[in-house]
């Protein structure tokens, strides 16, 4: 047998931000460490003034025109910072570090160039460049100076306060964007497995009901007739709930009713109904097809196993937040408690994803001969947005 080898590889940590976004949070910083520099500056310059000293600091007009000069050269440096990335770190690092004493290193000559550009009679070590021509001279010497490195390990720190604020913004919004595309992700999910299992429905009505009519056309054909006529409207009606997440409650129990009565017409003297008044329902909503795999449960296991009349209850309930529905109908009196079936899965299942520790249902004998099954989910009002419309909307953005 061949062998077959995996290969993982090493993430690269980059961080990603747009322009403007880094350009405002750098700029906001900038100007923050521009003004504290000339205030830290005048403040010294006015305390050796006091002392009889002269002044060994830059005017603030050039100290100003020094960090504009230097402005562009640190976005660039951000820039480069965020697309390199730190990782893995024993080979991002040592770049990083470097961009950083960079940058700082240029913080001496962006002073000096600024002093020129405007005139001024400044020089720290009391003596000033002839011109541009000793330019490059005046920086080569100047910044190897214990000046020059004092200088320069003061704008790496200003330099490395400023990356942690850029890098810390970037991972916020790399880490938003994350969650964001997570929950689309669930979304689409979410809606696919409902989807699912509202597929599981409508075949199961199906198959049930036309064993229905399939009894009915050899020895009455005009009932098979008005039973296909009542299956139509139900599947039609089945069809249009399945491409809904949520319903209005008359809606479920229109649906449900429509169900029962073909049920009722195949066992007329063994299955009789209790439904609620429909005009007395409150203006809710409820998941598509909730009541669908109970109410059908309640028929095909309350007829089983005994010869006796089953009598299907539904009630409707509110309690405080919550709406209450509840199936109950006969069994057997010697039945014992079933294992979970499949309609009452999926109902648990679907409101699981709905509404989490918020949907419940509680199935059981209540007594010896009677089955119910109660649903508890919050009361809405006005229908959650859809599911698949949420999903869209996040791929289109």
């Amino acid at each position: 047998m061949g062998q077959s080898s995996v290969q993982f590889a090493v993430p690269q940590t980059k961080v990603g931000l747009g322009f403007l976004p880094m350009a405002l949070i750098a700029g906001v910083f900038w100007a923050d460490a521009t003004i504290l520099a000339v205030l830290y500056a005048y403040g010294l310059e006015s305390t050796l003034l006091a002392a009889g000293s002269e002044s060994i600091f830059a005017p603030w007009d050039v100290r100003v025109l020094q960090y504009s000069l230097l402005f562009p050269l640190l976005l660039l440096a951000y820039r480069w910072s965020l697309h390199l990335g730190w990782g893995p770190w024993w080979s991002r690092v040592p770049w990083q570090i470097s961009i950083g004493l960079g940058f700082a290193l240029l913080a001496r000559p962006a002073l000096t160039l600024a002093g020129w550009l405007l005139k001024h009679d400044y020089a720290p070590t009391g003596e000033e460049p002839a011109g541009p021509g000793h330019f490059w001279l005046w920086w080569f010497l100047e910044d190897f100076s214990t000046l020059g490195l004092a200088i320069t390990a003061d704008f790496f720190l200003r330099y490395s306060f400023g990356l942690v604020l850029v890098t810390g913004a970037a991972l916020y919004k790399q880490y938003r964007d994350t969650q964001l595309r997570a929950e689309a992700l669930e979304r689409q999910w979410s809606s696919a497995r409902l989807g699912a299992l509202r597929m599981q429905l409508s075949p199961h009505t199906l198959f049930n009901s036309l064993n229905l009519i399939k009894g009915q056309i050899a020895w009455n054909p005009a009932a098979a007739q008005k039973l296909l006529v009542q299956l139509a409207d139900l599947l039609r009606r089945l069809l249009n709930a399945g491409n809904r997440d949520f319903a209005r409650l008359r809606e479920e129990l229109e649906i449900s009713g429509l169900y029962l009565e073909l049920q009722q017409q195949r066992f007329p003297e063994r299955l009789h109904l209790d439904l609620p008044d429909q005009a007395r329902l409150p203006d809710l909503w409820v998941p598509s097809l909730i009541l669908q795999p109970l109410v059908e449960n309640a028929v095909t296991h309350g007829l089983a196993g005994h010869e006796g009349p089953n009598r299907v209850e539904v009630r409707v309930a509110e309690n405080a937040d919550e709406l209450i529905l509840s199936v109950r109908n006969d069994v057997a009196p010697e039945s014992a408690p079933a294992a979970e079936r499949i309609g009452l899965g999926n109902v648990r299942e679907r409101l699981a994803v709905h509404f989490g520790e918020r949907g419940r249902v509680v199935a059981g004998l209540t007594d010896p001969g009677h089955w119910c099954v109660e649903i508890r989910m919050p009361l809405l009002r006005e229908p959650p947005p859809a599911m698949p419309e949420a999903s869209v909307e996040m791929r289109q953005t």
